[in-house]
């Protein structure tokens, strides 16, 4: 095959093209920005995490209002946040990506010290740590960042935090509506299996919208 036919080394996340200075990347630099966005949204006293165990009596935050004259006793926790806020939840699943590139490394296994809110911490700051170097390296980066970005919504909903985005209709060049937000990684086209890249997904035409 010959080299010029080659594709164009891409973003394992978004799929856009790489520049000069990202090239050997598995990630290109705005996501790679966006997942560390991501693990410092969950750490600390005001952080996501530490949200989730103040929303977990039912009513508080998202929940909405405790509704009286119910036949049945409320839950004595809210379950979504319950899950994502104990063993098993986000820290269990932060802590097992880090033993990951540990293990990929060479590295001893990491310690665990503390509540699971300092657990948290400590986990978020050594993979912080370790971005650029998996950014650059580890193969699954593109999964631990979808990952984490599924984890992060996650905590917003069940704390009250940002509405899910809302998506918008664009045109692929095949004429299929895509449905996008402002904050999508990338798309495929279902219909001709086109892939577009976070900005290439926003540049394109708005679909036309059907009369009712």
């Amino acid at each position: 095959m010959n080299l010029d036919d080659a594709p164009a080394p891409a973003c394992t996340i978004c799929h856009g093209h790489l520049y000069e200075n990202e090239l050997g990347h598995q990630a290109c630099r705005p996501c790679t920005e966006r997942t560390d966005q991501n693990l410092r949204a969950l750490a600390g006293d005001d952080g996501l995490y530490a949200r989730l165990t103040r929303s977990l009596r039912p009513g508080s935050s998202s929940g909405g209002p405790v509704v009286s004259g119910s036949r049945t006793a409320p839950l004595p926790v809210r379950l979504e946040p319950l899950s994502l806020a104990a063993r098993g939840g986000v820290v269990t699943i932060l802590q097992t990506w880090l033993v990951d590139w540990h293990e990929t490394l060479g590295y001893r296994h990491p310690r665990w010290e503390g509540g699971l809110q300092q657990q948290c911490d400590q986990v978020v700051k050594r993979l912080r740590v370790l971005l650029p170097w998996a950014a650059e390296e580890h193969g699954a980066f593109d999964e631990f960042a979808r990952e984490l970005g599924i984890l992060v919504r996650q905590c917003q909903a069940a704390t009250g935090g940002e509405k899910p985005p809302r998506r918008i209709g664009v045109q692929c060049s095949c004429g299929h509506t895509l449905r996008v937000t402002l904050d999508t990684a990338g798309v495929r086209c279902p219909a001709c299996s086109t892939q577009y890249g976070h900005s290439e997904a926003l540049q394109l035409p708005l679909a036309e919208r059907r009369a009712a």
